[in-house]
């Protein structure tokens, strides 16, 4: 098999800073080390892996970069393993975040999504026992 393991996804950020607070401030990801690229943007790292990486939405297409909707691919969410899940139901209320719950037949995973300021889908599954 020609592959390992995903190394990361990126977003085309329209607000760097504020979508960064949310993977940082919501999703609990560490800001860290990043090249210096000529455009802007960040890395955030879980587990000490840069996973999600942020770059500036008008930046990268003025570098003839992929033309959100016109170039990209249809991608409809991102998951994550989830942990304390009432925490986590805390933090989206708090900060007025609209998320949906959903629990996967057979009871061992219980699921909660929720979209990034850019409207890209996040899942979180919480496993049980």
């Amino acid at each position: 098999m020609p592959v390992e393991m995903l190394e990361h996804y990126t977003v085309r950020c329209e607000s760097l800073e504020r979508t960064r607070d949310f993977y940082r401030d919501v999703l609990g990801l560490t800001d860290g080390d990043r090249p210096n690229f000529p455009f802007k943007g960040y890395w955030m790292y879980l587990g000490g892996v840069p996973v999600v990486h942020l770059v500036d939405a008008q930046e990268s297409v003025e570098r003839d970069g992929p033309q959100v909707g016109v170039d990209t691919a249809a991608l409809d969410h991102i998951a994550f393993r989830g942990k304390d899940i009432e925490a986590t139901r805390a933090t989206f209320k708090a900060r007025n975040l609209k998320f949906r719950e959903n629990a996967v037949p057979g009871g061992r995973i219980h699921q909660i999504f929720v979209r990034d300021p850019d409207g890209i889908l996040i899942e979180l599954n919480f496993r049980k026992g």
